[in-house]
C-alpha cells in the first residue's frame, strides 16, 4: 500500500483528491499539508512526523519547488500538479531525483483529455513547422502562461517564425510570449476556468486542437491517481501525463 502525502489538501483539487485516496484500497492518506486547515503547515514538517511514499503537490507557484526539494530529500517520490516550475527547475529536480533514486511525475494538467491534446499536438508538430498556442484562464489566475501551455510549448519546441517577426511594425508584445520557441498568448478573463488551443498550420490548411476545462476538479483526479500509482516505477523526471498514457 502506498502512503500518500498531499500538499494543498484543502484546495480545489487537493480536497477531492484526498477523498479519492482514502477511498482507494491500495492507497493510504498519510497526512495533509495546508497553510490553514491541514494537519501540518509544511511538507518538511509533515515528512519529519510521518512516513510517505509519494508526495503530491497541488499548492502554488511560490511553494512547489520547496515542496519538491523537501520530498526528495526525505526519500519520497513526487507527483507535481502545481504550475510555476521552469525548464531549468525541472533539470535541477531531475538531477536530484536521479541521485536519490526517486521518481517525479509532473503535468501542467492531469486531465486525460488534456494529456491527449499534448500527445496529439506533439505528433502533428513533427509534420508541420508553424504553430502557436492560446492559453485561456480566469482573471484571478496569476501565473502566465498556464502550466498546461508551458508544458505544451516546451514539448513542441521551436516553430518557424512568422514572415515579419524580425521587423514587426508595432509593439512586439502583441505577438505573445516566446516559450522554448513557441508563441503563447495568455488571456485572463472572467468566466474561464482553463482552456488551451494549439493551432498548427501550413500554407493551405490548419489544425486546431482544443482542451476546455469545466468547473469541476473531477477530471484531474483519475490522472493524478494514475501518476501516484506509477511514480514508484520512475527514476528522474517525467513531464506530461501522456508519457504514462501513450
Amino acid at each position: 500500500m502506498l502512503r500518500v502525502l498531499i500538499a494543498g489538501v484543502t484546495g480545489w483539487t487537493g480536497a477531492p483528491l484526498a477523498r479519492a485516496v482514502q477511498d482507494s484500497p491500495d492507497l493510504e492518506l498519510a497526512a495533509g499539508v495546508a497553510r490553514r486547515g491541514g494537519e501540518y503547515p509544511s511538507v518538511a514538517e509533515a515528512l519529519a512526523a510521518v512516513q510517505a511514499d509519494v508526495v503530491v503537490d497541488y499548492t502554488s507557484a511560490a511553494a512547489v519547488r520547496g515542496n519538491v526539494d523537501a520530498a526528495l530529500a526525505a526519500g519520497a517520490h513526487v507527483v507535481v500538479g502545481s504550475s510555476g516550475l521552469s525548464e531549468s527547475d525541472y533539470a535541477e529536480i531531475d538531477t536530484a531525483a536521479r541521485a536519490a533514486g526517486r521518481g517525479v511525475v509532473a503535468a501542467g494538467n492531469f486531465s486525460v483529455l488534456a494529456a491527449t491534446l499534448l500527445h496529439a499536438a506533439t505528433v502533428a508538430s513533427r509534420h508541420v513547422s508553424h504553430w502557436e498556442v492560446i492559453d485561456y484562464g480566469s482573471s484571478g489566475k496569476p501565473d502566465v502562461p498556464s502550466g498546461t501551455s508551458r508544458e505544451l510549448a516546451e514539448r513542441l519546441g521551436h516553430a518557424e517564425p512568422a514572415d515579419h517577426d524580425a521587423d514587426l511594425i508595432g509593439p512586439p508584445e502583441a505577438r505573445g510570449a516566446s516559450v522554448a520557441g513557441t508563441h503563447i498568448h495568455s488571456l485572463r478573463l472572467p468566466g474561464y476556468s482553463l482552456s488551451t488551443d494549439v493551432i498548427l498550420a501550413t500554407a493551405h490548411e490548419r489544425l486546431v486542437v482544443r482542451h476546455e476545462a469545466g468547473a469541476s476538479a473531477e477530471p484531474y483526479i483519475a490522472g493524478t491517481l494514475l501518476a501516484i500509482r506509477r511514480v514508484p516505477e520512475v527514476t528522474g523526471v517525467i513531464r506530461g501525463l501522456d508519457r504514462l498514457l501513450f
